[in-house]
C-alpha cells in the first residue's frame, strides 16, 4: 500500500488518504481511520480495509479516485508522532562529519548505533518552506530513509524488530551545522541545531519495495538535487546497521509507541562518483581535496529536492521539495 495525509485545518494529524500505485491519484480514507498515526496504532483492524481501498483505487474507473495534480495539498505522510529517533547508520557519513568538526570517532563505531531523539511534534510538509532565523547557523539538508513501526516491546531483538516495520518514508533531516559543535561540547546532545524536519508525502508498506527491500535495508539510490542540480544518488542499501538493529537499539530500555519513526541517518557511500546527501559531506570532501570547502551552506531561496525511484524509474515516495527562506 501507499498511504499519506492531506493537510487539514481541523487536525494537526491531517486526514488519511491512500495513493494509487503510480501516485497519479488518491482516495480519502478518513472513513476507515482519521489519520495515518491512528492507522498505525490500530494496524491489525484497519489494514484489511485500507488494502481493499488501495486495490479499488488501482482499478480503472474507480469513482472515488481524485487526481493527485497539486502536491501542495499533501502533508508529510505522518504529520506528527510520538517519537522520532534518528540513527546514523552510514559509517562514511560519520567519518566525514566528525572530521569536519575535528571530533574523534567513537570507539564503538562499528558495534553500537549512534542515535538521538529528534523533533516529532510537527513535521514540515514536503513542499513547505524551511524558515531560518539566522543564516550564520549553517543551514543544511540531510536526505534519509525512515521506517514507521507499530508498538515495539522493550528488549526486542533486531530480527524481531524488523517485523514491527509497517511503513517506509523519506526524510529531510534539516540541520544547523554552525550550532552543532557548541551544543555537543556541552555534553548534552542536539537541540537548537536540529529544527523541524519534513517527510515524503507517501509512506509505503515494505511489500511495495519488492526485491529492493533486503536485510532490513532499502537497496535503491536516494536522489538529491540542490538548486535543481544533481547533488547525490547514494545507495541506501549500504547501511552498516540495518533498521532492525536501529529499532532494537531504540527499544533497549523502553517500549516504542506505535507510530514511532526511526531514521537511517544521512545516506552516504564511499564511492565519490555518487555524490552526497548533505552539504557537510561535500564541504568536507572539498576540504580534504583542496584545503578548504567552497560549497556554501543553504541561503535564502535555495532549494532541496529528494526522491527515490525503483529499478523501473518509477517514483516510489513522491518528492520532498523545499525552499529555504528568512523567517
Amino acid at each position: 500500500m501507499k498511504l499519506g495525509s492531506l493537510k487539514s485545518t481541523k487536525s494537526l494529524d491531517g486526514k488519511l488518504i491512500v495513493f494509487s500505485k503510480d501516485l497519479k491519484s488518491y482516495a480519502k480514507a478518513s472513513h476507515i481511520c482519521p489519520s495515518l498515526r491512528e492507522a498505525v496504532e490500530n494496524w491489525t483492524q484497519v489494514q484489511p480495509q485500507l488494502e481493499s481501498l488501495y486495490s479499488q483505487l488501482n482499478t480503472a474507473g474507480f469513482s472515488a479516485a481524485i487526481p493527485a495534480t497539486d502536491e501542495n495539498v499533501f502533508h508529510s505522510a505522518l504529520p506528527r508522532t510520538w517519537l522520532f529517533a534518528d540513527g546514523s547508520a552510514f559509517i562514511h557519513h560519520i567519518k566525514l562529519v566528525r572530521q569536519a568538526r575535528n571530533a574523534p570517532l567513537p570507539e564503538t563505531l562499528l558495534t553500537v548505533p549512534l542515535m538521538y531523539q529528534a523533533e516529532s511534534g510537527r513535521f514540515l510538509s514536503p513542499t513547505e518552506n524551511i524558515p531560518q532565523v539566522d543564516f550564520t547557523h549553517g543551514t543544511d539538508f540531510e536526505a534519509e530513509v525512515g521506517v514507521i513501526v507499530d508498538h515495539v516491546p522493550m528488549g526486542v531483538t533486531p530480527d524481531q524488530a524488523l517485523k514491527h516495520i509497517k511503513l517506509v518514508v523519506l526524510i529531510n533531516d534539516v540541520s544547523l551545522r554552525g550550532l552543532i559543535p557548541a551544543e555537543l561540547a556541552q555534553g548534552f546532545g542536539f537541540f537548537q541545531s536540529k529544527p523541524n524536519k519534513a517527510l515524503s508525502p507517501v509512506a509505503v508498506t515494505v511489500d511495495e519495495l519488492a526485491g529492493d527491500w533486503k536485510d532490513g535495508r532499502v537497496h535503491l539510490p536516494l536522489l538529491v538535487k540542490h538548486n535543481s542540480e544533481f547533488f547525490g544518488k547514494a545507495n541506501a542499501g549500504e547501511m552498516h546497521f540495518h533498521f532492525g538493529q536501529l529499532i532494537a537499539h531504540a527499544a533497549k530500555t523502553r517500549d516504542l509507541a506505535a507510530g514511532s519513526l526511526i531514521g537511517s541517518g544521512t545516506v552516504a557511500n564511499e564511492d565519490p562518483t555518487v555524490g552526497s546527501s548533505c552539504l557537510a559531506e561535500k564541504r568536507m570532501i572539498e576540504q580534504i581535496k583542496n584545503g578548504s570547502p567552497t560549497t556554501p551552506f543553504m541561503k535564502d531561496g535555495d532549494t532541496i529536492e529528494i526522491q527515490m525511484n525503483n529499478t523501473k524509474g518509477e517514483n516510489i515516495f513522491g518528492r520532498i521539495y523545499q525552499k529555504v527562506i528568512k523567517a
